[in-house]
């Protein structure tokens, strides 16, 4: 069983059906041929993701979601910290009009499908990584 674990800093976010949503993100990466060995997923904050963005990638803008491989080979089961902003999944899921809980279910997606060698650089990437998030979250039972 793959370890993937939840966590919460600077917001009191905690996630519901945690466990349903363990076992969701392990089907992805099990119908990708993908092996998870840790995931840490850090729900935060705006401002905790920016000074992230900041830091460590030279970037100074808002985002929603910032992974980090720590895999030393991409051949080697999935290692990651993924960080993801609270407050930018609430504003996106008003944005596009969709449920909280879907939104923040498509940025967890999101997040685990760049891991697999999911990019989503140019039109083509984005419409392949929306039609997996999509594809995935249709298999998500509420």
């Amino acid at each position: 069983m793959s370890n993937i674990n939840f966590f919460s800093e600077e917001t009191p976010f905690e996630l519901k059906q945690e466990e349903a949503i363990n076992l969701w993100l392990q089907n992805i990466a099990k119908a990708e041929n993908t092996e998870i060995e840790e995931i840490s997923y850090i729900f935060c904050t705006d401002d905790y993701l920016l000074k992230i963005n900041q830091e460590y990638l030279d970037h100074d803008y808002y985002t929603d979601i910032i992974t980090f491989d720590n895999r030393d080979d991409i051949n080697d089961p999935i290692e990651s910290d993924i960080f993801i902003s609270i407050d930018r999944v609430t504003e996106n899921a008003i944005d596009q009009n969709v449920p909280f809980e879907v939104e923040l279910k498509r940025v967890l997606a999101h997040g685990l499908l760049h891991l697999i060698g999911y990019n989503d650089k140019t039109e083509d990437e984005q419409q392949l990584m929306r039609e997996k998030e999509e594809a995935y979250l249709s298999l998500q039972i509420n």
